[in-house]
């Protein structure tokens, strides 16, 4: 949740300086680094199931990769506050697929902390929504985002079923997602290497590390821990975005409904782990 927060913000300073497509490319391949230099310490090829790398492999062809494309764009041409509230509907997403595909039960109590979630998210933010087309468009980039890491969350804990090891899961999706953006950015930008800006690329870097090390920590609990869990509580992110927004981009005043927000959120969250 925390990583998934900050990496909102962050983005935010890292589309100063490039496009989404260049940062995009940039950030995935740096998770994807730290990840193969944790992989000797933790990944041993004798424990691993060739189906289960399938799987995470296909999970890579659309997630962190298309999945990190639109929040970058959504956050570039809606803001992190606004664009990370929308996204944050991955778990609808990821329960009614964890009970549909994985047979898992969701008890009255849980139902009633993530819709104090959803209720405390909205609160959050003041977004006034005209149905025009182009405003249409600019919703469908977020929501598209929340439900490309609403339907992996169940698929990865399918995979976890075989091979239960979550540095393996990053380290084989975030090889192809990487795979995928930099020769994506290559064909954009006519065949050369996209002109990057260090300053852009530092920023990307630590979105790179904030999401991965969230992305990371989230497959550790799929791993051991029910969908229906887990999702609802990494989407308590929205609450870090907002902190970290009015902290370091200050773009957001304090006043009554956000307090109101703010306490949904919190209170969703002890309520599903009192749940």
């Amino acid at each position: 949740m925390l990583g998934f927060g900050a990496g909102f913000v962050l983005t935010q300073l890292g589309l100063r300086w490039m496009p989404p497509w260049v940062g995009a490319a940039i950030s995935i391949p740096t998770s994807t680094l730290l990840f193969w230099c944790l992989a000797p310490f933790f990944v041993h090829l004798s424990d691993g199931d060739w189906k289960a790398a399938a799987l995470f492999a296909c999970v890579g062809l659309v997630f962190p990769g298309a999945a990190a494309l639109l929040n970058f764009e959504s956050n570039r041409l809606m803001g992190p506050n606004i664009a990370g509230a929308l996204s944050s509907l991955t778990p609808i997403f990821a329960v009614l697929l964890a009970i549909v595909i994985l047979g898992e039960r969701v008890r009255l109590p849980q139902l009633l902390a993530l819709a104090v979630l959803v209720i405390g998210i909205s609160l959050m933010y003041r977004i006034h929504v005209n149905l025009s087309g182009r405003s249409l468009w600019l919703m469908a980039l977020p929501v598209g985002s929340s439900a490309i890491r609403g339907v992996i969350q169940p698929v990865a804990k399918l995979g976890f079923a075989w091979w239960p090891n979550p540095i393996a899961a990053v380290v084989v999706s975030y090889t192809v997602s990487s795979a995928v953006l930099i020769v994506a950015a290559v064909i954009r930008s006519g065949g050369t290497v996209p002109t990057i800006d260090y300053r852009g690329a530092l920023w990307f870097a630590a979105v790179g590390l904030c999401n991965g090390l969230a992305v990371l920590a989230m497959y550790g609990a799929l791993a051991s821990g029910a969908v229906t869990i887990v999702s609802p509580l990494t989407a308590g992110y929205p609450l870090v975005t907002l902190l970290l927004s009015r902290a370091l981009l200050a773009k957001e005043e304090i006043g009554p409904q956000l307090i109101a927000g703010v306490t949904g959120v919190v209170s969703g969250v002890v309520l599903l782990l009192i749940a």
